[in-house]
């Protein structure tokens, strides 16, 4: 294993724009948990238009990160490097179309997020999610959750240990981008399970129940809808990231060092100096 510092960060992250990614991330997480924690007779368990209002919730929250990320410093290279990557996933997404969870949207949000920084990812996981449904016609209430969940992904992928390098860095993107394709799948199964089933089957929510009941209930709602696809969409992401990961990790950060977003602050990779001689 080889280390060396990576380029700086496409999408500097001030304090201000760090806060803004705190503050959605809790707001987010509340917004696709609260089936698990909230009481009997609350306004969302009775109002039929919850999601469509839980929906411009957090698409609002998206959209206050992405501003608070430009006010950091984005520059034309970086709003080229964002729309390129975001088209191609925004491609591949019809053309795998999720069937038995074959979905490679988030190849390149993992290793876009990987090379270019937490910030960076964050608002292409939104973006390549938003272009996609453009293109594809899935715009409704569950977008926002989408775009939530990818730029969640992106970030964390910014977030990994940025000194780990070679065949290790593949073995830890592998692993990272296998367990956001099961946590997906369960995060959107969140999002939509309390308005699916009515009230009387043994997999419906149940407000004001405790924590582990509704828990179990969900556990078993996902088994029996898309657990199949969940982990054929890890499958699939672990797989592609161990085979193409190395080339186009190389080729991103190639990018960069070209795009002169920041100097490195490190010793080149392997492939880095193999490729200058």
């Amino acid at each position: 294993m080889s280390t060396s510092a990576a380029p700086r960060r496409a999408v500097p992250l001030g304090w201000r724009t760090g806060f803004a990614l705190v503050l959605a991330s809790g707001m987010g997480l509340l917004a696709f948990t609260w089936p698990l924690v909230i009481g009997a007779g609350s306004i969302l368990e009775q109002n039929a238009a919850a999601p469509v209002i839980l929906g411009g919730v957090l698409l609002g929250v998206v959209l206050v990160v992405l501003v608070a990320l430009g006010d950091g410093g984005i520059d034309a290279k970086t709003i080229a490097m964002l729309g390129l990557l975001a088209a191609v996933g925004a491609v591949l997404r019809p053309l795998s179309a999720g069937s038995a969870g074959i979905e490679f949207v988030f190849f390149f949000i993992v290793l876009g997020g990987r090379v270019f920084g937490a910030g960076f990812g964050f608002a292409l996981g939104s973006i390549t999610l938003f272009t996609s449904a453009l293109l594809t016609g899935g715009i409704g209430p569950w977008l926002p959750f989408q775009m939530l969940a990818a730029s969640w992904i992106g970030m964390g992928a910014g977030l990994l240990p940025r000194r780990i390098r070679g065949a290790l860095e593949l073995v830890m993107l592998a692993a990272f981008a296998a367990v956001c394709g099961l946590l997906y799948g369960q995060a959107m199964n969140l999002s939509f399970w309390p308005f699916t089933l009515g009230p009387g089957s043994a997999l419906s929510f149940q407000a004001g129940a405790p924590l582990s009941e509704n828990l179990h209930r969900f556990l078993l709602f996902s088994l029996a809808t898309s657990l199949g696809w969940d982990l054929m969409r890890a499958i699939v992401l672990a797989t592609g990231i161990a085979i193409l990961g190395r080339p186009v990790l190389f080729a991103l950060r190639r990018t960069a060092r070209l795009a002169s977003f920041g100097p490195p602050s490190g010793p080149p990779a392997p492939e880095v100096r193999a490729a200058r001689k």
